[in-house]
């Protein structure tokens, strides 16, 4: 089980997600993204149509009629209705629940640095999680120590 955290220190996560989403997608991977806040998932809805016009993103709300058939959906919980593997955590708080997923992104801003680290300390303690620390370079993401 792979954990990357996301620490958006020039950027929201309605500008970093569309590309993780794509990637996934890419990859052949389908997603969850999680945020309790519906505004949140309004934001990021409109993002991931809004972000990438160049390409089709394909994605539902998991309250939404046909929430299984789609690559990505938006949710309020960590649910797998579509059969998600990955899952990007979108609020900045870390879900246990997330450890049942093969990949999780946590996305995390600087006011929320010390949970991100608390979160960290807690999984090291884990042997089967690896985890990836990921900061932001001018536009792209590099990988920190």
């Amino acid at each position: 089980m792979r954990v990357d955290f996301y620490l958006l220190s020039h950027g929201t996560v309605e500008a970093a997600l569309p590309r993780i989403a794509r990637a996934a997608r890419d990859a052949g991977e389908r997603m969850v993204v999680v945020a309790a806040n519906a505004e949140l998932r309004a934001v990021l809805d409109r993002a991931l149509w809004e972000q990438l016009p160049e390409e089709f993103l394909a994605h539902g709300m998991a309250d939404a009629p046909h929430a299984a058939r789609q690559p990505v959906l938006l949710a309020e919980t960590c649910d797998p209705a579509n059969g998600a593997k990955f899952i990007a955590l979108a609020d900045g708080q870390w879900r246990d629940e997330a450890l049942t997923y093969e990949r999780a992104f946590l996305f995390f801003a600087p006011n929320m640095i010390d949970d991100a680290r608390a979160c960290w300390r807690r999984l090291a303690q884990r042997a089967e999680v690896e985890k990836h620390f990921w900061k932001q370079d001018g536009a792209r993401w590099v990988e920190g120590p």
